[in-house]
């Protein structure tokens, strides 16, 4: 029994902290934010929204999920990897 609520007690707290992980994304070479914060400001929409970017690199395509913060700043919230996207329209 006291295994069990150790048990949970620990799948709780890793639970609670993979959303800490997933706001610590750092740009990599195609992302908006790659080599700093954007010059232009998204001044239309809400702070707060979320919007998808779409690039190939290294042969892989990703899709990245950003966040509009406070400042206007953009924030990676995702970002997956996959051969399946096939953004470029080659054949795979």
């Amino acid at each position: 029994m006291m295994r069990n609520v150790l048990s949970m007690i620990a799948i709780s707290l890793v639970m609670v902290s993979v959303p800490a992980l997933a706001a610590s994304l750092e740009p990599i070479p195609g992302s908006i934010t790659y080599k700093g914060q954007p010059r232009t400001k998204l001044t239309k929409s809400p702070i707060g929204s979320t919007f998808n970017h779409y690039f190939t690199v290294g042969g892989y395509d990703y899709a990245e999920t950003y966040r509009i913060l406070p400042d206007r700043s953009l924030e990676i919230i995702s970002r997956r990897r996959s051969d399946m996207f096939n953004f470029g329209g080659r054949g795979r």
